[in-house]
C-alpha cells in the first residue's frame, strides 16, 4: 500500500466529541483533511456549528455538528444512532470531550472529585460502549481516546506555584484510567477488527494562560524540547490512529508531549 492510500480517510464517517475544543479543532481538521465525514459534537450544538462554518470558510465542507452530552447515555445513543443512520455505520471515534472539575487534594470535595471522574473515565466508557454496534456495521473501526501527560506523570507544583492551572486530583486520576481502559478495550475489542488506542498530549496551553509569560517559562524549561506544544502538532498522531497506516497498532498509548514524560 502507498503511502498516499494508507493514509486516505475517504469514504469514512468520524466522530470527534469536543471538537469545537482548543485541541479539537486541530483533529476535526486533519480528518476532514485526509477526506474524512466528520461531526464534530458538543453539549453546545451552537458553539459546534459555529467551528463547522469557520472550517466551512477554510474549505473543508465535509463537517457536520451534532448534539452529544458524554454524561448522558441517552444523549450518546441518539447521537450515535442518528449519525449512523444516515452513514450506515461509523469508522472512528476521537473521544476528546471532557468535563473538568476542580479543588486541590486538600480540600477537593466529594462532589467535585465525582463528578470529575465522571466527566473523563465514565464519559469514555459510554461513548465506547454505545459505538461498537456502529462499527460492527462497518466491520472495523478506531477508538482514539484522550488521555493526558498526567494520566501518566503527576504535576509539579513546583511548576504551577499560585497560579489557577494546576489540574486538579480527579482529573489525573480520571486520564490514567482512561489508558488503561484503552488496553482493556483493544484487547476485547480486537476480535471485532475495532481499534482502540490513546494519546497523551503535554503542554499544550491556549491562548488565556500563554498570556502569563513567566508560567509559559516554567513549562518551557520543564520540556526536553524547550517550548510548548501547538495545537497542530497534534494532527500526525491522531490521522496515523485514525488511517490504516496503524492498521497493526492497538491498545497503545502514545505520549505527545515534547519529551515531558521522558525525564
Amino acid at each position: 500500500m502507498k503511502n498516499k492510500e494508507m493514509f486516505n480517510l475517504e469514504n469514512k464517517v468520524s466522530i470527534v466529541s469536543g471538537g469545537s475544543s482548543h485541541l479539537g479543532i486541530s483533529m476535526v481538521e486533519t480528518l476532514a483533511e485526509a477526506g474524512s465525514k466528520v461531526y464534530i459534537t458538543s453539549r453546545s450544538e451552537l458553539k459546534a456549528k459555529k467551528i463547522v462554518k469557520s472550517l466551512n470558510k477554510k474549505g473543508l465542507e465535509n463537517i457536520y455538528s451534532a448534539s452529544l452530552d458524554i454524561l448522558k447515555t441517552e444523549s450518546i445513543k441518539r447521537c450515535f444512532k442518528k449519525i449512523s443512520e444516515d452513514n450506515d455505520g461509523i469508522d472512528i471515534l476521537v473521544n476528546n470531550s471532557s468535563y473538568m472539575t476542580t479543588g486541590k487534594l486538600e480540600n477537593v470535595s466529594n462532589i467535585n472529585w465525582k463528578e470529575g471522574i465522571d466527566g473523563t473515565i465514565n464519559g469514555v466508557f459510554r461513548t465506547t460502549q454505545e459505538i461498537i454496534p456502529h462499527m460492527e456495521k462497518r466491520k472495523s473501526g478506531s477508538i482514539i481516546n484522550i488521555a493526558s501527560m498526567y494520566g501518566v506523570v503527576s504535576p509539579d507544583p513546583r511548576i504551577y506555584k499560585n497560579t489557577k492551572f494546576n489540574s486538579s486530583p480527579q482529573y489525573g486520576a480520571g486520564k490514567a484510567a482512561i489508558i488503561q481502559f484503552t488496553k482493556y478495550s483493544a484487547c476485547h475489542l480486537g476480535n471485532k477488527n475495532i481499534r482502540v488506542n490513546s494519546v497523551s498530549p503535554g503542554p499544550f496551553p491556549n491562548s488565556k494562560i500563554k498570556k502569563n509569560l513567566s508560567f509559559i517559562k516554567r513549562l518551557n524549561q520543564k520540556t526536553p524540547l524547550g517550548r510548548v506544544g501547538n495545537p497542530e502538532e497534534l494532527k500526525g498522531v491522531i490521522l496515523f490512529l485514525a488511517s490504516n497506516a496503524s492498521s497493526y497498532v492497538t491498545g497503545a498509548n502514545i505520549p505527545v508531549d515534547g519529551g515531558w514524560t521522558a525525564w
